[in-house]
């Protein structure tokens, strides 16, 4: 077991707002936060939009590929965060959930979804300084 946090982005698709925040996270925290992301329905590829997005800070999401959300990877995180994943998202006691209103950047262009992005980057920054501060 380690003793650093661990966090679990989870949206429907897992290919937008969860991968990127997933990736803020993983850029700005390094090695300090585990970093996991999922969807109750993902979808066959992370959204191209949101991985040019990421592209123009600084970050490279397109090796990431959507992930089933699944118990184990819930019952194996400190803090789950859902945005718009609604009631797919299974709850354990002891855990910390947090439900971050996002618009969904599917079917967006990227001047929607460099909002969404630096949005996600807010409340990231915020995240790390609650989890290493």
């Amino acid at each position: 077991m380690t003793d650093k946090p661990s966090v679990l982005f989870v949206c429907v698709h897992n290919a937008g707002r969860s991968q990127m925040a997933a990736g803020w996270l993983t850029h700005l925290a390094g090695d300090r936060v585990e970093v996991r992301s999922a969807g109750s329905a993902p979808a066959d590829q992370v959204n191209p939009v949101a991985v040019e997005a990421m592209r123009e800070v600084g970050i490279d999401i397109t090796a990431e590929q959507p992930k089933i959300l699944t118990v184990d990877a819930v019952e194996a995180s400190d803090v789950v965060i859902t945005m718009g994943c609604g009631d797919a998202c299974p709850i354990f006691p002891g855990k910390r959930y947090e439900d971050w209103k996002l618009d969904d950047p599917a079917g967006r262009g990227i001047e929607s979804v460099r909002v969404i992005r630096d949005q996600i980057r807010t409340r990231i920054d915020k995240l790390i300084g609650e989890l290493t501060g």
